[in-house]
Protein backbone atom coordinates (compact mmCIF):
# COMPACT_ATOMS: atom_id res chain seq x y z
CA UNK A 1 0.00 0.00 0.00
CA UNK A 2 1.22 3.58 -0.60
CA UNK A 3 3.01 5.21 2.30
CA UNK A 4 0.87 8.06 1.60
CA UNK A 5 -2.07 6.50 2.88
CA UNK A 6 -1.43 6.88 6.73
CA UNK A 7 -3.61 5.42 9.58
CA UNK A 8 -3.75 9.22 10.32
CA UNK A 9 -5.03 10.13 7.05
CA UNK A 10 -7.58 7.38 6.91
CA UNK A 11 -8.75 8.38 10.83
CA UNK A 12 -9.31 12.07 9.54
CA UNK A 13 -11.29 10.95 6.22
CA UNK A 14 -14.06 8.85 8.03
CA UNK A 15 -14.03 11.00 10.76
CA UNK A 16 -16.16 13.41 8.57
CA UNK A 17 -19.06 11.12 7.55
CA UNK A 18 -22.35 12.03 9.12
CA UNK A 19 -23.12 9.01 11.91
CA UNK A 20 -23.84 8.35 15.73
CA UNK A 21 -21.67 5.40 15.30
CA UNK A 22 -24.04 3.03 16.24
CA UNK A 23 -23.97 0.97 13.20
CA UNK A 24 -21.20 -1.63 12.37
CA UNK A 25 -18.49 -0.04 10.76
CA UNK A 26 -17.51 -1.18 6.90
CA UNK A 27 -14.44 -2.71 7.05
CA UNK A 28 -12.18 -0.69 4.61
CA UNK A 29 -9.53 -2.69 2.08
CA UNK A 30 -7.02 -2.38 -0.38
CA UNK A 31 -8.43 -4.15 -3.45
CA UNK A 32 -4.92 -5.47 -4.38
CA UNK A 33 -4.35 -7.67 -1.68
CA UNK A 34 -7.54 -7.35 0.85
CA UNK A 35 -5.98 -6.61 3.76
CA UNK A 36 -7.68 -4.27 5.55
CA UNK A 37 -7.16 -0.12 5.91
CA UNK A 38 -9.57 1.03 8.44
CA UNK A 39 -13.09 1.40 9.41
CA UNK A 40 -16.04 3.63 7.64
CA UNK A 41 -18.83 4.82 9.48
CA UNK A 42 -22.23 4.13 8.74
CA UNK A 43 -24.90 6.26 8.98
CA UNK A 44 -28.42 5.82 10.11
CA UNK A 45 -31.79 7.59 8.45
CA UNK A 46 -31.22 10.07 11.47
CA UNK A 47 -27.57 11.03 10.90
CA UNK A 48 -29.05 11.05 6.64
CA UNK A 49 -31.65 13.86 8.02
CA UNK A 50 -29.33 15.60 10.33
CA UNK A 51 -26.76 15.68 7.63
CA UNK A 52 -29.31 17.48 5.06
CA UNK A 53 -30.32 20.12 7.97
CA UNK A 54 -27.22 20.84 8.03
CA UNK A 55 -26.34 21.32 4.07
CA UNK A 56 -29.81 23.68 4.30
CA UNK A 57 -28.83 25.56 6.94
CA UNK A 58 -25.73 26.77 5.26
CA UNK A 59 -26.89 26.81 1.81
CA UNK A 60 -28.97 29.95 2.35
CA UNK A 61 -25.99 31.96 2.86
CA UNK A 62 -23.96 30.17 0.22
CA UNK A 63 -27.06 31.26 -2.48
CA UNK A 64 -26.38 34.76 -1.85
CA UNK A 65 -23.05 34.77 -2.58
CA UNK A 66 -22.26 36.11 -5.83
CA UNK A 67 -21.50 34.08 -8.82
CA UNK A 68 -18.26 34.95 -9.27
CA UNK A 69 -17.43 34.62 -5.32
CA UNK A 70 -18.93 31.24 -5.48
CA UNK A 71 -16.58 30.40 -8.34
CA UNK A 72 -13.41 31.36 -6.73
CA UNK A 73 -14.15 28.45 -4.39
CA UNK A 74 -13.66 26.16 -7.76
CA UNK A 75 -10.83 27.92 -8.94
CA UNK A 76 -8.61 26.96 -6.00
CA UNK A 77 -9.92 24.02 -5.94
CA UNK A 78 -8.91 23.34 -9.54
CA UNK A 79 -5.38 23.98 -8.64
CA UNK A 80 -5.29 21.97 -5.08
CA UNK A 81 -6.61 18.93 -7.22
CA UNK A 82 -3.43 19.55 -9.71
CA UNK A 83 -1.33 19.54 -6.97
CA UNK A 84 -2.67 16.40 -5.05
CA UNK A 85 -2.42 14.31 -7.82
CA UNK A 86 -0.07 11.58 -6.66
CA UNK A 87 -2.07 11.19 -3.30
CA UNK A 88 -5.51 11.18 -4.88
CA UNK A 89 -4.43 8.78 -7.38
CA UNK A 90 -3.61 6.63 -4.54
CA UNK A 91 -6.64 6.75 -2.70
CA UNK A 92 -8.34 6.24 -6.08
CA UNK A 93 -6.46 2.89 -6.25
CA UNK A 94 -6.44 1.40 -3.16
CA UNK A 95 -10.00 1.34 -2.40
CA UNK A 96 -10.82 0.65 -6.65
CA UNK A 97 -8.11 -1.78 -7.77
CA UNK A 98 -7.65 0.57 -11.43
CA UNK A 99 -4.72 0.83 -12.91
CA UNK A 100 -1.94 4.12 -12.10
CA UNK A 101 -3.34 5.22 -15.61
CA UNK A 102 -6.96 5.25 -15.21
CA UNK A 103 -6.52 6.52 -11.39
CA UNK A 104 -4.22 9.89 -12.48
CA UNK A 105 -6.79 10.41 -15.80
CA UNK A 106 -9.93 9.86 -13.48
CA UNK A 107 -8.09 12.71 -11.20
CA UNK A 108 -8.21 14.63 -14.17
CA UNK A 109 -12.29 14.66 -14.90
CA UNK A 110 -13.28 17.20 -12.07
CA UNK A 111 -10.42 19.78 -13.23
CA UNK A 112 -11.68 19.42 -16.66
CA UNK A 113 -15.29 19.94 -15.47
CA UNK A 114 -14.21 23.00 -13.51
CA UNK A 115 -12.81 24.49 -16.55
CA UNK A 116 -15.57 24.35 -17.90
CA UNK A 117 -18.03 26.26 -15.68
CA UNK A 118 -16.09 28.40 -14.65
CA UNK A 119 -16.21 29.88 -18.29
CA UNK A 120 -20.14 29.19 -19.11
CA UNK A 121 -21.29 29.64 -15.67
CA UNK A 122 -22.06 33.52 -15.39
CA UNK A 123 -24.18 33.24 -18.77
CA UNK A 124 -25.80 30.35 -17.78
CA UNK A 125 -26.85 31.96 -14.52
CA UNK A 126 -26.97 35.92 -15.07
CA UNK A 127 -30.49 36.76 -15.35
CA UNK A 128 -32.10 36.89 -19.15
CA UNK A 129 -34.41 39.57 -20.64
CA UNK A 130 -36.68 38.30 -23.71
CA UNK A 131 -39.50 39.94 -25.10
CA UNK A 132 -42.96 39.78 -23.78
CA UNK A 133 -46.41 39.69 -24.75
CA UNK A 134 -47.20 42.68 -26.28
CA UNK A 135 -43.75 44.71 -28.19
CA UNK A 136 -42.37 47.40 -25.91
CA UNK A 137 -45.44 47.40 -23.34
CA UNK A 138 -44.03 44.09 -21.47
CA UNK A 139 -40.72 42.14 -20.77
CA UNK A 140 -40.08 38.28 -19.67
CA UNK A 141 -37.19 37.82 -17.74
CA UNK A 142 -35.76 34.09 -17.29
CA UNK A 143 -33.87 33.74 -13.71
CA UNK A 144 -32.25 30.61 -12.47
CA UNK A 145 -32.57 29.98 -8.53
CA UNK A 146 -30.80 26.94 -6.55
CA UNK A 147 -32.75 24.30 -6.01
CA UNK A 148 -31.97 23.47 -2.62
CA UNK A 149 -29.73 20.58 -1.19
CA UNK A 150 -28.81 18.14 -4.08
CA UNK A 151 -28.68 14.25 -3.29
CA UNK A 152 -25.88 12.99 -5.32
CA UNK A 153 -25.49 9.02 -5.05
CA UNK A 154 -21.77 8.17 -6.30
CA UNK A 155 -20.83 4.65 -7.94
CA UNK A 156 -17.63 2.97 -6.88
CA UNK A 157 -15.83 3.10 -10.49
CA UNK A 158 -14.87 6.37 -10.53
CA UNK A 159 -15.12 7.68 -6.94
CA UNK A 160 -13.63 10.52 -7.06
CA UNK A 161 -14.71 12.43 -10.47
CA UNK A 162 -18.36 11.01 -10.03
CA UNK A 163 -18.58 12.19 -6.57
CA UNK A 164 -16.90 15.74 -7.05
CA UNK A 165 -17.64 16.42 -10.90
CA UNK A 166 -21.91 16.12 -10.25
CA UNK A 167 -21.14 18.27 -6.96
CA UNK A 168 -19.41 21.36 -8.63
CA UNK A 169 -22.24 22.31 -11.40
CA UNK A 170 -24.67 21.69 -8.14
CA UNK A 171 -22.62 23.62 -5.78
CA UNK A 172 -21.65 26.42 -8.31
CA UNK A 173 -25.42 26.85 -9.39
CA UNK A 174 -26.10 27.82 -5.27
CA UNK A 175 -27.26 24.26 -3.98
CA UNK A 176 -25.91 22.33 -1.23
CA UNK A 177 -24.92 18.67 -1.68
CA UNK A 178 -25.00 15.71 0.38
CA UNK A 179 -22.99 12.88 -0.89
CA UNK A 180 -23.10 9.29 -0.52
CA UNK A 181 -20.04 7.47 -2.13
CA UNK A 182 -19.99 3.66 -2.13
CA UNK A 183 -18.57 2.05 0.78
CA UNK A 184 -16.08 0.68 -0.73
CA UNK A 185 -14.22 3.76 -2.39
CA UNK A 186 -15.34 6.43 0.05
CA UNK A 187 -11.88 7.51 0.74
CA UNK A 188 -11.15 9.12 -2.91
CA UNK A 189 -14.37 10.83 -2.55
CA UNK A 190 -14.10 12.14 1.06
CA UNK A 191 -10.31 13.69 -0.17
CA UNK A 192 -12.27 15.37 -2.38
CA UNK A 193 -14.59 17.16 -0.05
CA UNK A 194 -11.92 17.76 2.28
CA UNK A 195 -9.84 19.93 -0.83
CA UNK A 196 -13.47 21.33 -1.55
CA UNK A 197 -13.33 22.91 1.94
CA UNK A 198 -9.79 23.69 2.27
CA UNK A 199 -10.78 25.60 -1.56
CA UNK A 200 -13.04 27.87 0.85
CA UNK A 201 -16.31 26.26 0.79
CA UNK A 202 -18.93 27.36 3.80
CA UNK A 203 -18.40 25.19 6.54
CA UNK A 204 -21.40 22.14 6.54
CA UNK A 205 -22.50 23.06 3.17
CA UNK A 206 -21.28 19.70 1.81
CA UNK A 207 -22.33 16.71 3.84
CA UNK A 208 -21.41 13.07 3.75
CA UNK A 209 -22.86 10.32 4.31
CA UNK A 210 -22.24 6.60 3.77
CA UNK A 211 -24.10 3.04 4.32
CA UNK A 212 -25.70 0.38 1.71
CA UNK A 213 -28.19 1.81 -1.01
CA UNK A 214 -31.28 0.33 0.90
CA UNK A 215 -30.44 1.55 4.05
CA UNK A 216 -29.78 5.44 3.43
CA UNK A 217 -31.22 5.61 0.06
CA UNK A 218 -34.47 5.94 0.46
CA UNK A 219 -33.94 8.66 3.74
CA UNK A 220 -31.15 10.36 1.01
CA UNK A 221 -34.24 10.79 -1.55
CA UNK A 222 -36.64 11.71 0.72
CA UNK A 223 -34.65 14.98 1.95
CA UNK A 224 -33.31 15.68 -1.09
CA UNK A 225 -34.45 18.88 -3.62
CA UNK A 226 -33.34 17.08 -6.60
CA UNK A 227 -31.43 13.99 -6.66
CA UNK A 228 -28.68 12.50 -8.87
CA UNK A 229 -27.54 9.12 -9.53
CA UNK A 230 -24.85 6.71 -11.24
CA UNK A 231 -25.37 3.20 -11.17
CA UNK A 232 -27.25 0.30 -12.46
CA UNK A 233 -30.44 0.15 -14.55
CA UNK A 234 -32.71 -1.70 -12.06
CA UNK A 235 -31.76 0.92 -9.14
CA UNK A 236 -31.99 3.76 -11.38
CA UNK A 237 -35.93 2.57 -11.81
CA UNK A 238 -36.21 2.86 -8.27
CA UNK A 239 -34.55 5.88 -7.83
CA UNK A 240 -36.25 7.44 -10.16
CA UNK A 241 -39.91 5.93 -9.24
CA UNK A 242 -39.18 7.59 -5.38
CA UNK A 243 -38.56 11.26 -6.77
CA UNK A 244 -41.33 10.72 -8.69
CA UNK A 245 -43.39 10.48 -5.84
CA UNK A 246 -42.24 12.80 -3.79
CA UNK A 247 -42.54 15.40 -6.80
CA UNK A 248 -38.45 16.09 -7.06
CA UNK A 249 -36.30 16.41 -10.18
CA UNK A 250 -33.45 13.59 -10.92
CA UNK A 251 -30.84 12.48 -13.21
CA UNK A 252 -29.43 9.03 -13.64
CA UNK A 253 -26.76 7.77 -15.61
CA UNK A 254 -27.14 3.74 -15.97
CA UNK A 255 -26.11 1.16 -17.61
CA UNK A 256 -24.86 0.08 -21.43
CA UNK A 257 -24.19 -2.67 -23.24
CA UNK A 258 -21.95 0.07 -25.72
CA UNK A 259 -21.30 -1.59 -29.03
CA UNK A 260 -18.59 -0.93 -31.36
CA UNK A 261 -18.53 -0.95 -35.31
CA UNK A 262 -15.18 -1.95 -37.89
CA UNK A 263 -15.85 -0.91 -40.77
CA UNK A 264 -13.89 -2.07 -43.92
CA UNK A 265 -12.05 0.99 -44.87
CA UNK A 266 -10.54 0.78 -41.14
CA UNK A 267 -7.04 1.66 -40.26
CA UNK A 268 -6.27 -1.22 -38.06
CA UNK A 269 -2.69 0.43 -36.48
CA UNK A 270 -5.21 2.73 -35.02
CA UNK A 271 -8.32 1.21 -34.18
CA UNK A 272 -6.30 -1.96 -32.50
CA UNK A 273 -4.87 0.17 -29.60
CA UNK A 274 -8.06 2.05 -29.36
CA UNK A 275 -10.18 -0.86 -29.54
CA UNK A 276 -8.15 -2.35 -26.27
CA UNK A 277 -8.49 1.05 -24.68
CA UNK A 278 -12.20 1.07 -25.27
CA UNK A 279 -12.87 -2.85 -24.25
CA UNK A 280 -10.17 -2.98 -21.13
CA UNK A 281 -9.42 0.87 -19.86
CA UNK A 282 -10.56 0.35 -15.47
CA UNK A 283 -10.70 -3.43 -16.48
CA UNK A 284 -14.26 -2.77 -18.21
CA UNK A 285 -15.73 -0.95 -15.16
CA UNK A 286 -16.91 2.03 -17.11
CA UNK A 287 -20.57 2.60 -18.19
CA UNK A 288 -19.64 3.64 -21.50
CA UNK A 289 -16.92 0.83 -22.33
CA UNK A 290 -17.20 -1.23 -25.41
CA UNK A 291 -19.17 -5.43 -24.75
CA UNK A 292 -20.67 -5.70 -28.11
CA UNK A 293 -17.85 -5.41 -31.35
CA UNK A 294 -19.31 -5.59 -34.62
CA UNK A 295 -16.55 -5.98 -37.67
CA UNK A 296 -17.34 -5.90 -41.34
CA UNK A 297 -16.43 -9.31 -42.87
CA UNK A 298 -13.79 -7.91 -45.11
CA UNK A 299 -11.62 -7.06 -42.14
CA UNK A 300 -13.04 -9.29 -39.38
CA UNK A 301 -10.21 -12.38 -39.73
CA UNK A 302 -7.25 -9.98 -39.91
CA UNK A 303 -9.03 -7.48 -36.98
CA UNK A 304 -9.73 -10.49 -34.79
CA UNK A 305 -5.99 -12.04 -35.01
CA UNK A 306 -4.35 -8.45 -33.95
CA UNK A 307 -7.10 -7.93 -31.18
CA UNK A 308 -7.00 -10.93 -29.66
CA UNK A 309 -3.27 -11.18 -29.53
CA UNK A 310 -2.93 -7.28 -28.10
CA UNK A 311 -5.97 -8.52 -25.42
CA UNK A 312 -3.80 -11.66 -24.45
CA UNK A 313 -0.56 -9.65 -24.00
CA UNK A 314 -2.06 -6.80 -21.45
CA UNK A 315 0.32 -6.80 -18.55
CA UNK A 316 -2.09 -6.79 -15.31
CA UNK A 317 -0.50 -5.99 -12.23
CA UNK A 318 -1.04 -4.80 -8.43
CA UNK A 319 1.04 -1.51 -8.49
CA UNK A 320 0.63 1.94 -7.77
CA UNK A 321 3.28 2.81 -10.70
CA UNK A 322 2.23 3.19 -14.55
CA UNK A 323 3.55 -0.14 -15.50
CA UNK A 324 0.39 -2.00 -15.80
CA UNK A 325 -1.74 -2.13 -18.67
CA UNK A 326 -4.99 -3.28 -16.42
CA UNK A 327 -5.37 -3.24 -12.82
CA UNK A 328 -8.47 -5.17 -10.92
CA UNK A 329 -11.87 -5.37 -10.74
CA UNK A 330 -13.16 -3.58 -7.99
CA UNK A 331 -14.01 -6.45 -5.39
CA UNK A 332 -14.20 -10.12 -5.32
CA UNK A 333 -17.83 -9.80 -5.42
CA UNK A 334 -17.87 -7.99 -9.39
CA UNK A 335 -15.05 -11.11 -9.87
CA UNK A 336 -18.17 -13.38 -9.23
CA UNK A 337 -20.55 -11.60 -11.50
CA UNK A 338 -17.96 -11.33 -14.48
CA UNK A 339 -17.00 -14.86 -14.49
CA UNK A 340 -20.75 -16.39 -13.98
CA UNK A 341 -21.48 -14.32 -17.12
CA UNK A 342 -18.23 -16.12 -18.94
CA UNK A 343 -18.49 -19.66 -17.30
CA UNK A 344 -22.83 -19.14 -18.68
CA UNK A 345 -21.76 -18.25 -22.50
CA UNK A 346 -19.16 -20.98 -22.70
CA UNK A 347 -21.09 -23.79 -21.38
CA UNK A 348 -23.86 -22.53 -24.01
CA UNK A 349 -21.09 -23.07 -26.99
CA UNK A 350 -19.74 -19.70 -26.67
CA UNK A 351 -15.62 -20.03 -28.06
CA UNK A 352 -13.06 -18.44 -25.91
CA UNK A 353 -10.65 -16.67 -27.80
CA UNK A 354 -8.09 -15.61 -24.76
CA UNK A 355 -8.90 -15.17 -21.23
CA UNK A 356 -11.91 -16.31 -19.81
CA UNK A 357 -10.52 -17.08 -16.53
CA UNK A 358 -9.77 -15.15 -12.47
CA UNK A 359 -6.02 -14.32 -12.12
CA UNK A 360 -5.22 -14.98 -8.52
CA UNK A 361 -1.94 -14.96 -9.09
CA UNK A 362 -1.81 -11.52 -9.52
CA UNK A 363 -4.65 -10.59 -6.96
CA UNK A 364 -7.93 -11.11 -5.10
CA UNK A 365 -9.76 -9.70 -8.20
CA UNK A 366 -8.17 -9.62 -11.30
CA UNK A 367 -10.00 -11.28 -14.04
CA UNK A 368 -7.75 -11.68 -17.68
CA UNK A 369 -9.25 -9.71 -20.90
CA UNK A 370 -11.42 -11.82 -22.12
CA UNK A 371 -12.48 -12.06 -26.30
CA UNK A 372 -15.37 -14.36 -26.76
CA UNK A 373 -17.26 -14.79 -30.29
CA UNK A 374 -19.97 -17.69 -30.88
CA UNK A 375 -22.66 -15.24 -28.59
CA UNK A 376 -25.97 -16.58 -28.47
CA UNK A 377 -29.24 -14.51 -27.39
CA UNK A 378 -30.07 -17.10 -24.46
CA UNK A 379 -26.43 -16.49 -22.93
CA UNK A 380 -26.96 -13.50 -20.12
CA UNK A 381 -23.64 -11.85 -21.66
CA UNK A 382 -25.88 -11.38 -25.09
CA UNK A 383 -27.78 -8.67 -23.14
CA UNK A 384 -26.83 -8.25 -19.88
CA UNK A 385 -24.34 -5.69 -18.92
CA UNK A 386 -20.92 -7.37 -17.26
CA UNK A 387 -18.94 -4.44 -16.60
CA UNK A 388 -15.64 -6.24 -16.52
CA UNK A 389 -12.72 -6.92 -19.34
CA UNK A 390 -15.19 -9.14 -21.83
CA UNK A 391 -15.71 -8.45 -24.97
CA UNK A 392 -17.91 -10.11 -27.58
CA UNK A 393 -16.90 -10.07 -31.38
CA UNK A 394 -19.74 -10.66 -34.15
CA UNK A 395 -19.97 -10.05 -38.24
CA UNK A 396 -21.49 -8.23 -40.72
CA UNK A 397 -22.22 -7.69 -44.06
CA UNK A 398 -23.17 -3.92 -44.88
CA UNK A 399 -24.39 -0.76 -42.86
CA UNK A 400 -27.30 -1.12 -42.59
CA UNK A 401 -26.96 -4.91 -41.14
CA UNK A 402 -24.49 -3.03 -38.56
CA UNK A 403 -26.89 -0.40 -37.16
CA UNK A 404 -28.97 -3.08 -36.76
CA UNK A 405 -27.06 -5.34 -34.99
CA UNK A 406 -25.51 -2.32 -32.77
CA UNK A 407 -28.97 -0.73 -32.01
CA UNK A 408 -30.67 -4.09 -30.71
CA UNK A 409 -30.48 -3.66 -26.99
CA UNK A 410 -32.31 -2.05 -24.46
CA UNK A 411 -29.20 0.22 -23.80
CA UNK A 412 -28.25 3.45 -25.08
CA UNK A 413 -25.46 5.28 -23.37
CA UNK A 414 -22.24 4.98 -25.85
CA UNK A 415 -21.29 3.55 -29.39
CA UNK A 416 -18.46 3.54 -31.14
CA UNK A 417 -17.86 3.61 -34.97
CA UNK A 418 -14.08 3.13 -36.78
CA UNK A 419 -13.63 3.91 -40.41
CA UNK A 420 -11.01 6.20 -42.77
CA UNK A 421 -14.68 7.42 -44.60
CA UNK A 422 -15.32 10.15 -42.28
CA UNK A 423 -18.11 10.71 -43.55
CA UNK A 424 -19.61 6.94 -43.96
CA UNK A 425 -19.00 6.94 -40.17
CA UNK A 426 -20.48 9.75 -39.25
CA UNK A 427 -24.02 9.05 -40.98
CA UNK A 428 -23.74 5.51 -39.71
CA UNK A 429 -23.13 7.08 -36.09
CA UNK A 430 -25.73 9.30 -37.02
CA UNK A 431 -28.36 6.11 -36.94
CA UNK A 432 -27.65 4.65 -33.94
CA UNK A 433 -29.58 4.70 -30.42
CA UNK A 434 -27.15 6.21 -27.90
CA UNK A 435 -26.39 9.06 -26.23
CA UNK A 436 -22.92 9.43 -26.82
CA UNK A 437 -21.48 8.31 -30.25
CA UNK A 438 -17.61 7.95 -31.09
CA UNK A 439 -15.96 7.95 -34.30
CA UNK A 440 -12.36 6.75 -34.57
CA UNK A 441 -12.56 6.59 -30.69
CA UNK A 442 -14.63 4.09 -27.88
CA UNK A 443 -15.96 6.76 -25.51
CA UNK A 444 -13.21 9.11 -24.34
CA UNK A 445 -13.57 11.85 -27.08
CA UNK A 446 -17.60 12.29 -26.37
CA UNK A 447 -17.15 12.34 -22.52
CA UNK A 448 -13.90 14.30 -22.27
CA UNK A 449 -16.25 17.16 -24.76
CA UNK A 450 -17.45 19.11 -21.44
CA UNK A 451 -19.04 21.70 -22.92
CA UNK A 452 -21.68 19.15 -25.27
CA UNK A 453 -23.80 17.35 -22.37
CA UNK A 454 -23.40 13.59 -22.16
CA UNK A 455 -26.48 11.17 -21.52
CA UNK A 456 -28.49 7.94 -21.94
CA UNK A 457 -30.81 6.75 -24.01
CA UNK A 458 -33.56 4.06 -23.48
CA UNK A 459 -32.90 2.32 -20.55
CA UNK A 460 -29.03 4.12 -19.90
CA UNK A 461 -31.16 7.04 -18.23
CA UNK A 462 -32.83 10.42 -17.83
CA UNK A 463 -30.91 14.12 -18.03
CA UNK A 464 -27.77 14.80 -18.56
CA UNK A 465 -24.00 15.64 -16.97
CA UNK A 466 -22.30 18.33 -18.24
CA UNK A 467 -22.63 21.08 -21.10
CA UNK A 468 -25.55 23.97 -20.32
CA UNK A 469 -27.74 21.39 -19.14
CA UNK A 470 -25.25 19.61 -16.76
CA UNK A 471 -25.58 22.93 -14.32
CA UNK A 472 -29.26 24.29 -15.27
CA UNK A 473 -30.57 20.84 -14.16
CA UNK A 474 -29.91 21.83 -10.30
CA UNK A 475 -31.95 24.93 -10.78
CA UNK A 476 -35.39 25.98 -11.21
CA UNK A 477 -36.15 28.48 -13.94
CA UNK A 478 -38.45 31.68 -12.79
CA UNK A 479 -40.44 33.82 -15.26
CA UNK A 480 -40.47 36.95 -14.15
CA UNK A 481 -42.60 39.04 -16.38
CA UNK A 482 -43.51 43.07 -16.62
CA UNK A 483 -46.33 45.00 -17.67
CA UNK A 484 -45.09 48.41 -17.93
CA UNK A 485 -48.77 49.25 -19.04
CA UNK A 486 -52.39 47.20 -18.40
CA UNK A 487 -53.61 46.10 -21.73
CA UNK A 488 -55.08 42.20 -20.91
CA UNK A 489 -57.82 43.24 -18.58
CA UNK A 490 -61.02 44.92 -20.78
CA UNK A 491 -62.59 48.41 -19.48
CA UNK A 492 -66.05 48.25 -18.17
CA UNK A 493 -68.25 49.31 -21.34
CA UNK A 494 -65.64 47.96 -23.65
CA UNK A 495 -67.36 45.60 -26.06
CA UNK A 496 -65.18 42.45 -25.94
CA UNK A 497 -65.02 42.67 -30.26
CA UNK A 498 -62.64 46.13 -29.75
CA UNK A 499 -60.53 43.81 -27.53
CA UNK A 500 -60.33 40.96 -30.60
CA UNK A 501 -59.57 43.51 -32.43
CA UNK A 502 -56.28 44.89 -30.50
CA UNK A 503 -55.69 41.19 -29.86
CA UNK A 504 -55.39 40.53 -33.43
CA UNK A 505 -53.14 43.82 -34.51
CA UNK A 506 -50.51 42.68 -31.56
CA UNK A 507 -50.04 39.77 -33.05
CA UNK A 508 -49.32 41.13 -36.61
CA UNK A 509 -46.97 43.30 -34.80
CA UNK A 510 -45.15 40.62 -32.50
CA UNK A 511 -44.58 38.91 -36.08
CA UNK A 512 -43.37 41.52 -37.65
CA UNK A 513 -41.20 42.21 -34.45
CA UNK A 514 -40.12 38.40 -34.20
CA UNK A 515 -41.00 38.63 -30.81
CA UNK A 516 -41.25 35.44 -29.16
Amino acid sequence: MPSSITAELTARLVGTVASDDSRAPHRLVEVFTGATIGALPQSTSDDVARAFARARAAQDEWARWPVQRRLAVFARLHELILADHDLIADLIQVGSGKNRRMAFEESCDVPMVISHYLTAARRLLRPTRRGGPVPVLSTSTEIHHPKGVVGIIAPWNFPFAMALSDAVPALIAGNGVVLKPDNKTALAALYGVELLYRAGLPDGLFQVVCGDGPDVGPTLIDNSDFVMFTGSSATGRTVGERAGRNLIGCSLELGGKNPMIVLDDVNLDEAIPGAIFAVFANAGQACMHIERMYVQDKVFAEFQRRFVAAADSLKLGATYDYTSEMGSLASPEQLARVAAHVDDAVAKGARVLCGGRPRPDVGPAFYAPTVLTGIRPDMHLATAETFGPVVSLFRFDDDDEAVRLANDTGYGLNASVWGSDLRRARRIGARLEAGNVNVNDGFAASYASKATPSGGWKSSGVGARHGDAGLLKYTDAQNLAVLKKQVFSVRPGTRYEQQVATTLQTLRWARRLRIR
